[in-house]
């Protein structure tokens, strides 16, 4: 059993697993705990009423966050041609076809997200092993197949995050930093909350969301009070 820090126990005062909190103090507590020395990511987890292995309760989607994430995600487009110059020029940092498949079935994979275009997905198709346990597989309905490569590289850019339900029932995502004004990760989590309740899957019985909670990178899990929540 690991042992559990000084800094830790100094941070978990007062936050047990019974407490709950409304939004505001959630995460007012969360930044006064946050006392690493590089800027905590700030996490969201939910616990959701739903079993993935069925194909009707599957819950998945993308949401921009209002105030951006605080990190620059890597951007890989599969394109050719003009569409290709439009992904450099929308700030892409990786740009390929045939090639960049080569790459990545190498194990070549320096990017965080993919971006394909319509006639690209007979070669992104074929990477599905590689890409597929990664969870980075372009998907239409999440816009990451498209033609308008430009809007899809800058709003990736800009901070709009992607989330999958767990095997568990839980969807994770990190969607801030500890260093946000605390109306900013208000924000950003009330868009995340609203994103994944508008994703609710029609195979979904009973209560969707049964659990939500907040922590930076180092902190404690700090459970908000789904009452004070409009979802």
């Amino acid at each position: 059993m690991s042992k559990i820090s000084k800094r830790y126990k100094k941070a978990s005062e007062g936050i047990s697993s019974e407490s709950s909190f409304e939004l505001k103090e959630a995460v007012k507590l969360l930044k006064e705990r946050a006392s690493a020395k590089f800027d905590e990511t700030v996490d969201i987890a939910m616990n959701l009423g739903v079993d993935p292995k069925h194909s009707d309760q599957m819950v998945r989607g993308v949401v921009s966050m209002p105030k951006g994430t605080g990190k620059t995600a890597r951007v890989a487009v599969f394109a050719k041609d003009k569409k290709a110059e439009e992904a450099k020029s929308a700030g892409a940092d990786i740009v390929g076809a045939e090639d960049l498949a080569e790459k990545v079935e190498k194990g070549e994979i320096n990017f965080d997200r993919i971006i394909a275009t319509p006639d690209m997905m007979a070669v992104v198709g074929k990477l599905g092993k590689v890409l597929g346990p990664r969870g980075l597989m372009p998907n239409p309905k999440l816009g990451s197949v498209t033609m308008d490569v430009d809007a899809a590289v800058k709003a990736i850019k800009s901070g709009q995050v992607e989330y999958k339900v767990e095997k568990s029932g839980i969807i994770h995502a990190g969607i801030g930093k500890a260093s946000f004004k605390e109306q900013d990760i208000e924000e950003n989590v009330s868009a995340f909350i609203n994103s994944v309740s508008k994703a609710k899957p029609s195979g979904a019985k009973g209560q969707f969301i049964k659990k939500i909670s907040i922590s930076s990178s180092m902190g404690p899990a700090i459970k908000i009070d789904l009452n004070s929540l409009n979802v």
